[in-house]
């Protein structure tokens, strides 16, 4: 447990806020415009490509645990049937990924969930919320987590409130910056100060 008052940030590294949230059934759906967007589930996805959308969709928010994976673990973590990965096609172009986790038994964690910045504010976000919703309470859960961090979008916190997940535990996390470590470019998150 940290004790009251600041903590030194190492240099070289950043510091979040966590908020990790649940639902122990599915919610009502909310209301969503029509889109051209859609959903493609991918089983045997191509690492580069996937690293490439994880970088657009999760750069500005400094998301790297896939990109610091090797080649054998991210494809056996893709390649698990218990994983369900999806890429959001608008047109011919990825605009986002989902990523359901089913690997803890009749638990499901939304272990990625991201929009590319042009995605971002007309609604794309609620439409990909109702499918992650819908597809991960159609399997035998008790149990939808997700957890997000004040790294993410400013926004990201009381969306997921709103879909219908319940705030239950807040920790600190401390990692070494991936602009420091090459794993993202150091023009990655640029309102986040390098130090």
């Amino acid at each position: 447990m940290l004790e009251d008052g600041y903590h030194e940030v190492p240099a070289g590294h950043t510091a979040s806020v966590v908020t990790y949230l649940e639902m122990f059934a599915r919610p009502e759906l909310r209301a969503e415009a029509e889109t051209a967007l859609s959903l493609a589930r991918i089983t045997r996805p191509d690492l580069a490509r996937y690293r490439d959308l994880f970088a657009k969709v999760g750069g500005d928010y400094l998301w790297s645990s896939r990109l610091e994976l090797t080649d054998e673990v991210l494809r056996a973590v893709l390649v698990d049937p218990r994983v369900h990965l999806y890429v959001v096609q608008n047109g011919g172009s990825e605009a986002g990924m989902l990523e359901l986790d089913f690997r803890a038994g009749d638990e499901c964690e939304l272990a990625f969930f991201g929009l590319t910045a042009d995605q971002v504010g007309g609604g794309a976000g609620r439409w990909l919320m109702n499918r992650a919703l819908t597809l991960a309470w159609a399997e035998d859960i008790k149990r939808l987590f997700v957890h997000t961090c004040t790294l993410d979008h400013p926004k990201a916190l009381p969306f997921y409130v709103r879909s219908g997940f319940i705030p239950y535990k807040r920790c600190v996390e401390v990692s070494p910056d991936p602009r420091e470590t090459g794993h993202l470019p150091e023009s990655s998150a640029p309102q986040i100060p390098r130090l």
